[in-house]
């Protein structure tokens, strides 16, 4: 590329390094691998990981305490074996809505972490919890994968299940992320 526009790697370089702190970026060479190393150096992945968790959190967490949303995943939760007796004993609507209020603690502890790192360490965690919970639903919902000419594929119930398998990953990410945050204030003595 700096062959064909030489001055455009010039012109990226000097764009994403202006501002940055002494991260990576010092040292990146190409126009990818600084861009890579300003997105870390700003903590770009965090952001958009943390804001669209907790986004999603609150908007599903407020839909759980109302009777569509509660109707919605009664066929989720009972029949999972981790989570069925959750409904047994508070019943569908009462259940959803302590669901959906977890939801949106963890949503607001996320938030938190960024003043005390820790709490977002815990909000992770109940959503570390809580996605692992539900990507196991897809092994143990009716309809979750379906049969197409002998073969076994995941139905749109399925891959909206599978898809808290990606949610674990990001809600551990966030823990890394804010227990890091939390190590570096202990060392300060904070």
């Amino acid at each position: 590329m700096s062959r064909i526009a030489p001055n455009i790697d010039n012109h990226v370089g000097a764009t994403l390094s202006q501002g940055s702190s002494a991260g990576p970026s010092k040292s990146a060479k190409s126009s990818l691998t600084r861009l890579a190393a300003w997105l870390n150096d700003h903590n770009v992945a965090v952001l958009v990981t943390s804001i669209g968790m907790v986004v999603m959190l609150l908007w599903a967490g407020s839909y759980k305490m109302t009777a569509p949303g509660a109707e919605g995943i009664i066929p989720l939760v009972s029949n999972s074996p981790l989570i069925s007796w959750h409904f047994k004993l508070f019943g569908p609507y009462v259940g959803s809505g302590l669901i959906g209020i977890t939801e949106i603690a963890a949503a607001l502890l996320i938030v938190v972490g960024y003043v005390r790192p820790k709490a977002g360490v815990v909000g992770g965690l109940i959503t570390t919890v809580m996605f692992f919970i539900t990507s196991t639903m897809v092994i143990t919902t009716p309809g979750a994968t379906i049969s197409v000419h002998g073969m076994r594929y995941m139905s749109f119930l399925g891959l909206f299940l599978f898809k808290d398998v990606i949610s674990v990953g990001a809600s551990l990410y966030l823990v890394s992320y804010f227990g890091n945050q939390a190590i570096l204030l202990e060392n300060r003595g904070e």
